[in-house]
């Protein structure tokens, strides 16, 4: 398989993957049963509810963020170390896990494990927290992407699996996580559905629980080949529920995955019905057997109805804000990289760029690829991918079609760097956002116009909008597109005063006489280059049990005349800016109100990796986090409470400084730590105000 396959089926099986959680969402309390789902929704051949944006969900933030341990530690990493990336990337009791309790919830059992220095795999080992919880099916929910590293892999897939599942699961827990990896790492080279589900029973031990319900359903697919329903009824006669302790064991939900797998005929719809129909743990069955067939089957046009509302986009809800925004072509591209580097491979030079870009670029490589652009006018204009037109360097382009627009009409075409709470209606697994785009930062992309009919007076402008106010700029002049050729579009990102944007795009007018149709093209768009973070809190609400544009972990954030107050017990951090910001000054106008610690924060890579410095203690410090604190320097200081202080922290190669009030206090050097966000913490109990913050590029 050549990069390009490999890419392909990684991006068709992670949108088959969203496709089966979105389906299944909606049926996935036990309240909804098989016979329920029948008598609500009948034969279910579409989504089930209606979302503005469907919001992150535990299926989807595993896959996303454990593989984080490959870059953090390695490509050959240790179940201790994965044990560390699930401590540094979710924030405590919000987001990321269903935390359901101790005891209860697998992932929230083996969170408080980990952080009271139960190290993995005896986390989630059966010695330690028994069968009830090991064997419960997060063990196969959260490890696709081992699969999609690993293409015509399957043995390398369930052993990478079974390492990084061993942090919560154990027993058919992890025989649960090597089925399903080796399935998919199989699908990329398989030539029949019957194939793929071998080679992931290879995968496990023939005597296991897992074995013994995989063989079942395979035993009656063969002998009732057209009626998942009779082997749905056969699971919950000799596998059901009632017989498994815990709220959602994994051997019924295995048995529906590989009933939908092997009814679903290699259709990944159709895979994706029967997995919700089925009842138990819809979206993670659906999702599962989806992300199977889908990197099997590859991306097809009677995929689209379901594969239209998810636009190439996907929240998440870890700590990084600006990866919390998945553009899934984008993703694809990072599993490749990472695929490559497994193998000993040198990926292209510009996707390892992308691999830590500060911005995003979209090249409409994926067919039928979106990157999340969305449209505002009148329903006259339409967007879709297009392969007949692209530029030299890549494979596709966004087609605008613009449909009997009459003089004075048009509307917006946009990509979004940023949501609000209210544009999501499903917050299960609440996200945190922070902007993908900052002022001062480079917009560029190509239009070029295909007119069929009219009389050539179509227009466009760029132009970004700002979040909190939902006003639009205007950046340049109106111009007509050219027909002959690409035209070149590019702009800086003007200053905002501290208010955020959420859209970045074109405005599109027509003014002749004729009603105009056709279409424009759109590609190569980048945001890109340095930028300015400025967080004036005055500006900013209340969102999502935190402040907006912040990610959190741990404290109590409230905006109080003007200002950003945070309240800790223990310990508090918030963060903002790009996950992936080099070198950097970070500033606050901070008040210590009560307790010890007050600090800036810089290359902030989770909630256990980052460099900080401030005052704490009685003196000015400068320190490196990695799952316990180094004191890189430090020097006598009284701060007062009560007092506003202007404390930066730069960061540029490996020199750190700290300045207060303008005064040079401290220098320190470390290499740990190449990226990361920024923001502010405080390391124990106590209470601040922060008046301004503000993150700037030193490139």
């Amino acid at each position: 398989m050549n990069t390009s396959d490999i890419y392909e089926r990684i991006y068709a099986g992670f949108i088959a993957k969203a496709i089966g959680v979105r389906l299944g969402a909606p049926v996935e309390p036990t309240i909804w049963t098989l016979e329920r789902i029948q008598k609500t929704y009948g034969e279910v051949t579409q989504y089930l509810h209606d979302f503005k944006n469907f919001a992150a969900d535990d299926d989807t933030n595993g896959p996303v963020y454990f593989i984080r341990v490959l870059r953090d530690c390695g490509l050959e990493f240790t179940a201790e170390q994965e044990g560390r990336t699930w401590l540094n990337y979710a924030a405590e009791e919000h987001g990321m896990y269903w935390w359901g309790g101790f005891g209860r919830s697998t992932e929230h059992t083996a969170y408080l494990n980990l952080k009271n220095g139960i190290r993995a795999p005896l986390s989630g080992a059966i010695a330690t927290n028994g069968a009830a919880v090991a064997e419960q099916i997060g063990g196969q929910i959260f490890i696709d992407s081992w699969g999609w590293l690993n293409p015509g892999n399957p043995a390398r897939a369930a052993e990478m699996s079974a390492r990084a599942a061993s942090v919560a699961h154990d027993g058919n827990g992890l025989h649960g996580a090597r089925w399903v990896a080796a399935a998919i790492a199989q699908a990329f080279v398989a030539g029949s559905i019957g194939e793929i589900v071998a080679a992931a029973m290879a995968q496990i031990p023939g005597d296991s629980e897992y074995a013994r319900v995989a063989t079942a359903v395979i035993g009656f697919h063969a002998a009732h080949p057209d009626d998942w329903r009779a082997c749905r009824k056969m699971l919950v006669a000799d596998f059901g529920y009632d017989r498994y302790p815990g709220v959602c064991h994994i051997i019924p939900n295995a048995g529906v995955l590989i009933m939908a797998v092997l009814y679903g005929k290699g259709d990944l719809p159709r895979t994706a019905e029967i997995a919700t129909m089925a009842g138990w743990d819809t979206d993670c069955n659906a999702g599962n057997a989806a992300a199977i067939v889908g990197t099997f089957q590859g991306l097809q046009p009677g995929w689209d109805k379901y594969r239209k509302p998810i636009n190439d986009f996907l929240v998440t809800s870890g700590v990084l804000g600006t990866v919390n925004i998945l553009d899934i072509p984008s993703f694809a591209r990072e599993l490749t990289v990472l695929g490559q580097r497994l193998n000993g491979e040198t990926p292209d030079p510009l996707w390892a760029e992308d691999f830590e870009r500060r911005g995003v670029r979209f090249d409409f490589d994926a067919p039928g690829s979106t990157h999340g652009f969305r449209t505002d006018g009148l329903n006259r204009i339409l967007l879709r991918h297009s392969g007949e037109v692209h530029t030299e360097t890549s494979r596709g382009a966004l087609e605008i079609q613009l449909d009997r627009l009459e003089r004075g009409q048009g509307g917006r075409v946009f990509y979004k760097p940023w949501y609000r709470q209210a544009e999501f209606d499903d917050e299960r697994y609440r996200p945190m956002l922070t902007p993908l785009a900052d002022d001062g930062q480079i917009v560029k992309f190509k239009l070029k116009l295909d007119p069929w009919n009219g009389d050539g007076n179509l227009r466009v402008v760029p132009y970004v909008r700002r979040a909190m106010t939902q006003r639009l700029e205007e950046i340049g002049a109106w111009l007509v597109p050219a027909s002959e050729d690409w035209q070149d579009y590019q702009f800086a990102i003007p200053d905002g005063q501290g208010e955020a944007i959420d859209e970045i795009g074109v405005l599109v007018e027509y003014f002749g006489r004729l009603k105009f149709l056709g279409r424009l093209f759109l590609a190569d768009f980048s945001i890109g280059g340095p930028g300015r973070v400025v967080i004036d809190p005055r500006l900013e609400k209340l969102e999502w049990g935190g402040v907006t544009r912040f990610t959190w972990n741990r404290g109590y954030f409230t905006l109080e005349d003007g200002r950003m107050h945070v309240h800790t017990a223990t310990d508090a951090d918030a963060w903002t800016g790009n996950a992936y910001l080099r070198d950097t000054r970070v500033t606050a106008w901070l008040t210590p109100l009560a307790g010890s610690s007050h600090l800036v924060s810089a290359r902030v890579q989770g909630t256990s990796r980052f460099y900080a410095a401030g005052v704490e203690a009685g003196e000015a410090v400068i320190v490196k986090e990695d799952h316990g604190t180094t004191v890189l320097a430090k020097a006598p200081f009284a701060a007062e409470l009560g007092r506003e202080y202007r404390i930066e922290l730069a960061v540029i190669g490996d020199r750190l400084s700290l300045t207060v009030d303008g005064v040079a206090l401290l220098s320190a050097t470390d290499g740990a730590y190449r990226y990361g966000m920024a923001g502010i913490r405080m390391a124990s109990a106590g209470r601040m105000s922060i008046g301004r913050l503000e993150i700037e590029d030193l490139a």
